[in-house]
């Protein structure tokens, strides 16, 4: 099996057909197809034989199959940086030919042998080989396939790796029902489908060594220096620097070591916990089988189906559901539907995976995601190995129990035990990390299941988009408009390029509709009618005006935005805030903000600012104060998007705040060109702690005022459906 863990995303099917018409590289991927189907098929041998040498020992057989795993990982804790340095001196396509004769070799060994000893010694001695053959075949790929074509060739290779595990399931299941018939028809056949499997996977090898022999487009000589020549340590010292200052990257990779803790105690016990149910050999290909096949539908099929669900929220959901399946198969005393369970188990894992590999490319920095994949990594090998040697011995310790409730017997063992933990651990680690990472943290994952089945929630979310929009939005009189123009001079300075705007009025015919909308003259408009008429200046000014600027990378500023739509016709003319929120998001394709600043000030103060009042500043006392209201609401709901400054101070002093607030958006050229470390950041850090400090003081003073408040509408609709996120 490959050794290094995949980036799950499935290639697009014509450049696949590409990757595999190239015949070097067809001939080299058959083979990886045929050793990876052996290598899996080995792996359930091994374990079934560690199973059976126990003699009927529990604990025995705990300790057993533990070992077959740890012995599996522990060449790649500690030999694997020195393997690729070695691999890179040597021939490549020698050095693969004598790796698989070698394990060829000692996979027909272990059922010659059929002990404890040889059993651990040979599968250690399999996967240093391994580590050996796994650079030198990475090496070789790129002088097979054009560099076009490099990533299809690695995603192909991976569903070789991985792809193969249900066939070699179902295979060795196979295996073990014809082994048994024979044995019954032959009473003097001795062999055993284990030795059989064994057989078969040194079969493989043999063709991966005669495949590569006849391989001659790989070239000569030593493959040039690898890259994973980092010792393990250092691995994780490194990572945990890159991730461990972002909290989204901390609660990724707390989910992701609480997942293979969960993976580790099941993969660890799954063959007692078959026998505790009364399975064998062929039960244990079946759920082994089941685990991966659930896998599978949950890598490709899981990230479209749970499509509307921002990524942040379905990773630690996924885990913790994932973590409640395995608590649920710990109470399940029948096979079949242990197997069913299993299947579910498997596909929320999947999508847990994908989710999380997916998120460490999108939300790490391109300059160190390589040193945080090497720690993710490095990470999971330290706690599968930690786990595999601490589950069975829980398991030995708890043992086997009968317990007899007057006319019914329940017996339960250590292996459902320490499932039970794994399982309640994992929905716990899921359950922390969806809270560490959740996107909008005021907005219910109940309410989101809510608007995803009425096929709303992609609407909500809001999809990426390329640029930086920031939107001013408050009530009257609160100095939108000049710190507006205030932000730009600043962005400017910093190398942006900056579009101003403002709703209604930022495009031509929004000019036209602004003049309607603010007019004396016209008169009364009924309230639908002045969201309608809103909603078509807002749709219009994105398609004219925002989504462009968006699209050539520049930085897009807006006074105001369809919260305005909101909490005016919303809150104001007290219509439901719910359905305004939907009409805007169908007039802007659902383009959300990147930073949302609210300059909150009292009603009456920001109206006694006023010389002159429009058609809406005109509006009663109580209108103005439903607005102030219904703006604090909104920011409660996604204090990762909102920003609350106090308008009651000088005008430089607000400017202060919020440029403190918007040098922390990680896509401005500023932070893109200076790293972390940066001493030209540290005055800006020291400015934003200070910054957070007073916008903790005004986010608690809305509270208070939110509380105080009367409105004649509960702004809870606009919680559940109004849809304030951050991008996906």
């Amino acid at each position: 099996m490959a050794r290094t863990l995949p980036t799950p995303a499935a290639p697009a099917q014509d450049e696949t057909r590409g990757v595999l018409a190239i015949r070097p590289f067809r001939k080299l991927w058959n083979s990886m197809v045929f050793s990876s189907l052996g290598d899996w098929l080995g792996l359930l041998a091994t374990t079934a034989m560690a199973q059976q040498l126990s003699g009927g020992d529990y604990a025995k057989a705990n300790f057993a199959i533990a070992g077959v795993f740890i012995s599996r990982l522990l060449p790649a804790v500690f030999l694997g940086p020195i393997a690729g340095v070695i691999a890179d001196r040597l021939d490549r396509r020698k050095l693969m030919v004598v790796c698989d004769i070698l394990r060829t070799a000692l996979y027909i060994s272990i059922p010659i042998f059929h002990n404890y000893f040889w059993l651990y010694t040979a599968t250690i001695l399999v996967e240093c080989v391994t580590l050996f053959w796994s650079p030198a075949k990475e090496a070789s790929v790129p002088n097979l396939v054009p560099r076009t074509k490099l990533e299809s060739a690695n995603q192909v290779s991976l569903l070789a790796a991985y792809g193969t595990a249900p066939i070699a399931a179902l295979l060795f299941t196979l295996l073990s029902l014809f082994t048994s018939a024979f044995v019954a028809l032959i009473p003097n056949f001795n062999t055993t489908a284990v030795d059989i499997a064994l057989y078969v996977n040194a079969a493989s090898f043999a063709f991966a060594a005669f495949t590569i022999w006849n391989l001659k487009e790989i070239p000569k000589g030593a493959a040039a220096k690898h890259a994973a020549d980092t010792g393990i340590l250092k691995s994780l010292l490194e990572g945990w620097k890159s991730v461990s200052g972002t909290k989204i990257i901390r609660g990724l990779v707390l989910g992701m070591v609480g997942a293979f803790v969960a993976a580790g105690a099941v993969i660890g016990l799954a063959r007692t916990f078959v026998g505790d149910l009364g399975g064998g050999e062929a039960a244990y290909g079946v759920l082994f089988g089941a685990v991966f096949s659930g896998l599978a539908l949950g890598i490709a099929f899981g990230p479209k189906v749970f499509a509307q669900f921002s990524r942040r929220r379905l990773f630690g959901a996924s885990l913790t559901i994932a973590g409640l399946f395995l608590v649920g198969l710990a109470a399940i005393p029948n096979l079949v539907l242990a197997v069913f369970t299993v299947i579910a188990l498997g596909a929320f894992s999947g999508i847990c995976w994908v989710t999380g590999f997916t998120m460490l490319g999108m939300e790490v920095a391109d300059d160190v995601r390589g040193r945080t994949f090497a720690f993710v990594q490095s990470l999971i090998r330290v706690v599968l190995v930690a786990v595999l040697a601490l589950a069975p011995l829980i398991a030995a310790a708890v043992g086997q129990h009968t317990f007899k409730f007057q006319n019914t017997q329940v017996s339960y063992n250590g292996a459902s035990v320490t499932i039970l933990i794994a399982g309640v651990f994992a929905a716990f680690i899921g359950a922390l990390s969806y809270h560490q990472m959740k996107d909008r943290p005021n907005v219910s994952l109940w309410s989101d299941i809510s608007n995803a089945l009425k096929g709303e929630l992609g609407s909500i979310t809001g999809a990426p988009t390329k640029g930086i929009f920031i939107v001013f939005e408050g009530g009257e009189g609160i100095g939108k408009s000049t710190q507006a123009k205030l932000l730009k001079a600043w962005l400017e300075q910093e190398g942006e390029t900056v579009v101003l705007s403002r709703e209604p009025g930022g495009s031509d015919l929004g000019i036209e509709i602004r003049k309607i909308l603010l007019s004396h003259s016209t008169g009364e408009i009924s309230p639908r009618a002045e969201a309608l008429l809103y909603a078509a200046d807002r749709a219009h000014h994105v398609f004219a005006v925002i989504r462009p600027a968006l699209a050539a990378g520049e930085v897009v500023i807006s006074d105001r935005y369809f919260d305005s739509s909101i909490a005016y016709q919303g809150a104001g003319r007290v219509l439901e805030p719910g359905e305004v929120a939907r009409i805007s998001r169908w007039a802007t394709e659902s383009l959300f903000p990147t930073l949302t600043i609210i300059i909150d000030l009292p009603a009456e103060i920001g109206l006694a600012r006023l010389k002159s009042k429009d058609r809406l500043e005109s509006q009663p006392m109580d209108f103005h104060e439903r607005v102030r209201q219904e703006f604090l609401q909104l920011s409660l709901l996604d204090p990762e998007r909102y920003f609350v400054v106090n308008g009651n101070q000088t005008i430089e002093a607000t400017h202060s705040a919020i440029i403190a607030r918007v040098s922390e958006i990680a896509a401005l050229k500023r932070n893109a060109r200076e790293d972390k470390g940066n001493l030209l950041l540290r005055p800006i850090r020291a400015a934003s702690k200070a910054v957070r400090t007073t916008a903790k003081k005004t986010t608690a003073g809305a509270s208070k005022a939110v509380k105080r408040a009367t409105p004649k509408k509960k702004s809870s609709v606009a919680s559940k459906n109004n849809g304030k996120s951050a991008k996906k």
